[in-house]
């Protein structure tokens, strides 16, 4: 083969790879984006769900969890003495309250299941306003919410293979992206889009790569089950997988006579002599209040770069320890630490703001490319000024994907400091509020100019966002000069963060204002049009 053909080969790889970058990254780019972002915003749900519930008051002593843990284990079974199943979540540093679950009888409860946050200290039910706080972001960055949770992880799933293949090919495609990474080209169109996108791809490379392919890793079971399917044949092979997977120990046979529950506080006291006294995450129990109660008191995640189970299970009756759960086979293993990878739950401040760095550029990343395709082909049509059908509705999903989804997730914050606090089903008309603003965005970008939607949604996102410490302020006792005083740092670095967010987009809906992309001319024609940029002004 000659040198020619040689590069001919090359070239023709690299326009392959180059055609599936493009529209892998695009076909569902907009359901990546709206994943990486509420992805990001997930690595401090449990700080986002504290500023949600400003009812709760900040917790400020140190907690013994074996005391937390007897305390709440009887309010749960003086509030769901029937229940089958309960699991209590202790307090650490990113939480002010513990939250525990329970399952009930269908008969007493269409639900199945009850659920309520306690005071750590007293360990009494609290009440606070309905919100799912941050775990709303954490539920919709992988099963998108009102879609069932078989569909949406299958979506969510579909979405991060495309993601791998656009890594994959986007490198093969740039020959010379590290040498890129150092340039950038302010102010010139495409140009200047192109080498964003190559600067934030190369950047965080190997965690966006780590990220995708964990991401897939924690729902291999769904994607690809025929192979345990195949493996697992009987029950007790099926109980020995969960065991491998999780500390949630399932419900046996109840015995004929009721019992009561042995001393969860000496159960605890066992499990922190093994592990230290604050490196307790979960009391689960099976069966309460029946002679067969059986209970499992789990490791926490703080240092643990595994979610691989760790827990000792006792009887739930005489506190004897019956096993320790304290390893599990390599092929689980592996799934537990690509998990905890994935997650970042192990991880401290420092390590947990780089995890949110990093994943926010992956979500400038997937916008610049969304908007790259746009300008990339604005430039190419015969009429500019009237583009094809497929061109518009791909840059008016731009603009709902990118500044609309910014605008939902702060309306979804004004929802929880304007609706009433006894408001019935509170926690679901917050999620409402979330998806009905989202659509009114997506109406607003189909009725207005293109460029005019950009400009008036990123100013919209920004106002939102800068009013909502002021907002904060006025619904609570709370305040940002309260809170900075008391040291309440939660409150302090969302209203920061916030104010933050609203700089980036004044300044980004300032720049699409003032910007205006040259097009070429249709063949045949002298003079060169300026037009306003339709797609290219967006960012995040």
């Amino acid at each position: 083969m000659t040198k020619h053909d040689r590069q001919s080969a090359s070239r023709g790889i690299r326009q392959s790879m180059s055609d599936l970058h493009t529209w892998t990254g695009l076909l569902l780019g907009w359901v990546l984006y709206a994943m990486f972002l509420t992805g990001t915003v997930s690595f401090f749900k449990e700080e986002l769900s504290q500023w949600m519930r400003p009812e709760l008051p900040r917790v400020t002593q140190a907690l013994d969890p074996a005391v937390v843990a007897e305390r709440v284990a009887d309010e749960i079974g003086r509030i769901a003495p029937n229940a089958t199943q309960w699991s209590i979540k202790l307090p650490e540093g990113r939480s002010n309250s513990v939250y525990a679950f329970w399952r009930l009888p269908i008969a007493q409860d269409p639900r199945g299941f009850g659920e309520g946050h306690f005071d750590a200290v007293t360990g009494r039910q609290v009440e606070a306003r309905g919100t799912l706080g941050g775990d709303f972001f954490y539920r919709f960055h992988f099963q998108f919410y009102y879609m069932s949770p078989f569909w949406g992880r299958l979506l969510a799933g579909l979405a991060a293979m495309f993601m791998l293949i656009a890594i994959v090919a986007g490198v093969i495609t740039h020959k010379k992206i590290f040498t890129d990474f150092f340039t950038f080209r302010w102010g010139k169109g495409q140009r200047s889009w192109l080498d964003a996108h190559n600067a934030l791809s190369v950047f965080g490379l190997p965690f966006h790569v780590m990220i995708t392919y964990t991401g897939l890793v924690t729902l291999m079971a769904l994607y690809v089950p025929w192979g345990e399917r195949a493996a697992i044949k009987t029950p007790a092979e099926r109980q020995q997988l969960m065991a491998e997977l999780s500390a949630f120990i399932q419900p046996g046979k109840p015995a004929a006579e009721a019992a009561p529950l042995g001393s969860i506080e000496t159960m605890v006291r066992q499990a922190q002599v093994r592990w230290g006294t604050p490196d307790v995450g979960r009391v689960n129990a099976a069966d309460p209040g029946n002679a067969a109660a059986r209970i499992a008191v789990t490791r926490g995640d703080a240092g643990r770069v595994s979610m691989s189970p760790d827990y000792l299970e006792f009887d739930g009756v005489t506190g004897k320890l019956l096993t320790v759960h304290d390893h599990v086979g390599a092929a689980a293993e592996t799934r537990g630490v690509l998990y905890a990878l994935h997650i970042g739950r192990f991880s401290d401040l420092e390590t947990r703001w780089l995890y949110f760095i990093v994943s926010f550029m992956g979500t400038a990343m997937v916008g610049t490319g969304l908007v790259m395709w746009t300008v990339k082909r604005r430039q190419k049509l015969p009429d500019p000024e009237r583009p094809y059908f497929g061109f518009r509705l791909v840059e008016r999903l731009n603009i709902a994907s990118i500044a609309g989804l910014s605008i939902a997730m702060s309306a979804f914050l004004w929802a929880n400091r304007l609706l009433p606090t006894t408001m019935a089903e509170r926690a679901f008309w917050e999620i409402h509020v979330f998806f009905i603003v989202w659509g009114l965005t997506l109406l607003h970008a189909l009725l207005r100019p293109a460029r005019a939607a950009w400009v008036e949604q990123l100013w919209t996102a920004a106002a939102l966002l800068a009013l909502i410490p002021v907002l904060n302020a006025m619904t609570t006792l709370r305040p940002l000069w309260h809170s900075f005083a008391v040291g309440d740092w939660v409150f302090v670095g969302t209203d920061l963060m916030c104010w933050t967010l609203a700089l980036l987009h004044a300044v980004l809906a300032i720049r699409t204002a003032r910007h205006g992309a040259r097009v070429r001319p249709p063949r045949g024609s002298a003079k060169r049009h300026a037009l306003p940029t339709m797609s290219s002004e967006a960012a995040t």
